[in-house]
């Protein structure tokens, strides 16, 4: 069900052992049109395939769009909504004094696809039956277990 004009964008992202063998899925639907996507890789962690399944789904478009993002991740949608994101870039990927933000190679793609974007994010209950969640999990799992040569280049070098 879309709204008219609006692209509804469903993403989810798993790692196996976190770290380990991970994938993401993400389904776009608009206009009665569904495109799916989804990719594994050989080492990395739950939070960045979260952040890569929202940040392919926007991508992927291909003029700005009005966009409804459904996630389970409260990491990607609180890192957005909350302004987290945007803090750590104006200071330089810190958290604060101490800390570096983690994952910034995929937090930065991700609000450059926001800014690009009239985007609304909501939260979904994940492993609650909602068929795009459950479907978008289907699609990261299947990718994280087939995931032998796929290199998540900004994880493995940042070990």
């Amino acid at each position: 069900m879309t709204q008219d004009g609006v692209v509804r964008a469903y993403s989810d992202g798993s790692a196996i052992g976190n770290p380990g063998p991970g994938g993401y899925g993400a389904l776009l639907i608009w206009n009665g049109q569904e495109k799916e996507f989804a990719k594994g890789f050989r080492n990395t962690t739950n939070n960045r395939m979260e952040l890569l399944g929202a940040i392919v789904a926007l991508e992927t478009l291909k003029r700005p769009c009005r966009v409804i993002l459904s996630t389970d991740s409260q990491y990607v949608v609180n890192g957005i909504e909350k302004g987290w994101a945007r803090k750590w870039r104006a200071n330089g990927w810190r958290r604060n004094k101490k800390e570096m933000a983690l994952n910034p190679d995929l937090w930065g793609r991700l609000l450059d696809a926001v800014e690009r974007h009239d985007v609304q994010f909501e939260w979904v209950r994940g492993h609650s039956g909602h068929p795009e969640n459950e479907r978008c999990d289907e699609l990261a799992n299947t990718a994280a277990r087939t995931a032998a040569v796929n290199v998540d280049e900004g994880f493995e070098k940042g070990q």
